[in-house]
């Protein structure tokens, strides 16, 4: 498909960059549509490619030794990912699956070196996305050695609503489809677990719920019991 050079340009990351530059770097990208479900590249796979999140959500995941499967990261617009050479390593750490319908860029791996010598901004959004995947996997490795469940549940969502939400009259309503298995994957916990908070939480107004929804109503009071706070 036509790589629409407006909405390139729209993204922070391309903002500053001058029209030769841009058109110099999109030449050798390629775009297209992943339907919501469908897969980018799988756990494992040779890196062939790296990539750019131009509409749309994906959900980054990980099976475990153990044969767990967690959700290691959201993938929003104008975020680079699956830049497994940043990464020193041949093969894409996680499984990238669309979680609405999206459309990506790509651009081979080869590539990777010539492009962030061209293109600084390139670099440090690179770098600036390891660090916060460095520190969310920090963060979420001391939430669950030291965090009962539902704090840890609190702090899942809270995240959500502030990378992926949308004001509403009623509240901040996370802007993909998201179930409660997905929550259950991003906070080392039981489907059954995650189902049983949110249910209370709902009959206390803190959230609201749907297929596939999740809007939260009350931040202030989700933030308490992310904090350990009790009523």
């Amino acid at each position: 498909m036509k790589i629409d050079r407006t909405v390139v340009r729209s993204l922070a990351l391309f903002d500053r960059t001058s029209d030769g530059d841009l058109d110099r770097l999109l030449a050798h990208a390629t775009a297209r549509r992943v339907a919501q479900g469908d897969v980018v590249f799988a756990q494992g796979e040779q890196a062939v490619c790296f990539y750019l999140l131009l509409h749309g959500r994906l959900k980054v995941m990980q099976v475990t030794e153990d044969g767990q499967q967690i959700i290691v990261r959201v993938v929003h617009p104008g975020d680079l990912f699956g830049f497994a050479k940043a990464l020193q390593r041949p093969d894409y750490p996680g499984t990238a699956r669309a979680a609405t319908d999206s459309v990506i860029i790509s651009w081979p791996t080869d590539l990777w070196n010539h492009f962030v010598e061209q293109n600084p901004r390139l670099a440090v959004s690179a770098m600036q996305t390891i660090g916060q995947r460095l520190e969310e996997a920090h963060t979420r490795i001391r939430e669950m050695s030291t965090q009962e469940v539902e704090r840890r549940v609190a702090h899942a969502v809270l995240r959500l609503s502030r990378q992926a939400g949308r004001q509403e009259e009623h509240g901040i309503r996370i802007d993909f489809p998201i179930t409660r298995q997905d929550i259950a994957e991003m906070t080392g916990t039981t489907l059954h677990t995650v189902s049983r908070i949110l249910s209370a939480w709902e009959e206390r107004g803190l959230v609201a719920g749907g297929r596939q929804k999740l809007t939260v109503v009350d931040v202030p009071g989700l933030r308490l019991l992310a904090e350990g706070a009790r009523d």
